[in-house]
């Protein structure tokens, strides 16, 4: 690796069943760019997607090659009760890989509920 290319940032990977938004940051927080499926295609049903994953992924490497970024964390976050984050979250990192990066740490940050509030039915359920 050459000399500018050992800088290291952090890409937050941000994904729903509806969308999938990328943001490369510095090692402070300082946002460098940031990419959403909106940006990538046109049809709404197709922003979660891994292909459309896989571009954004690709733009935000160019982003990271013009700052000399080399190496990534990538903080994978998805909606609150959802079984796991989206479809688009793997294809971004296989793609951050393939474009060259060194990834080193993936962490999940989805947020659990706890406990919550009451849901509908009463004490047996709701009965269909």
């Amino acid at each position: 690796m050459a000399r500018d290319q050992d800088k290291t940032g952090i890409v937050h990977v941000h994904t729903t069943f509806n969308n999938t938004i990328a943001q490369l940051t510095d090692l402070a927080g300082n946002t460098i760019g940031r990419v959403s499926g909106g940006q990538v295609t046109k049809h709404s049903r197709l922003k979660a997607n891994p292909t459309i994953a896989m571009f954004i992924a690709k733009r935000i490497a160019e982003l990271a090659r013009d700052y000399g970024i080399g190496s990534l964390y990538v903080n994978i976050k998805g909606r609150a009760g959802n079984p796991g984050p989206g479809p688009g979250a793997h294809a971004v990192v296989r793609t951050l890989t393939k474009e060259g990066f060194k990834v080193i740490s993936i962490s999940d940050s989805t947020p659990l509920p706890r406990g919550g509030p009451k849901k509908k039915g009463g004490r047996r359920g709701r009965r269909v």
